[in-house]
């Protein structure tokens, strides 16, 4: 798994228009299994993605196909492997 963070700049102009295509892209990769789980964080500074891929090229195919990482006012901050617990 992958752990995608983003961070909000303060002009959110772009953003807030790529964002329902966006989350419509998030929908549909959550039914494929891709997208765990998505979200902004509490104070709108920028949003966190767990991604169900196998290995970073997977990942990195996730933000280069989804224009919304690419626009003014969201930044890609960091692409971390992680490893969940088997609880």
């Amino acid at each position: 798994m992958f752990v995608l963070e983003l961070s909000f700049g303060s002009d959110s102009t772009q953003r807030l228009a790529a964002r329902p295509a966006h989350r419509e892209r998030l929908a549909s990769l959550k039914a494929d299994g891709v997208v765990v789980l998505a979200g902004p964080l509490a104070d709108e500074s920028g949003s966190l993605i767990l991604l169900d891929v196998p290995h970073r090229a997977a990942a990195d195919a996730v933000i280069t196909d989804d224009p919304y990482y690419s626009v003014d006012g969201v930044e890609v901050v960091s692409v971390r492997e992680w490893s969940p617990l088997p609880l």
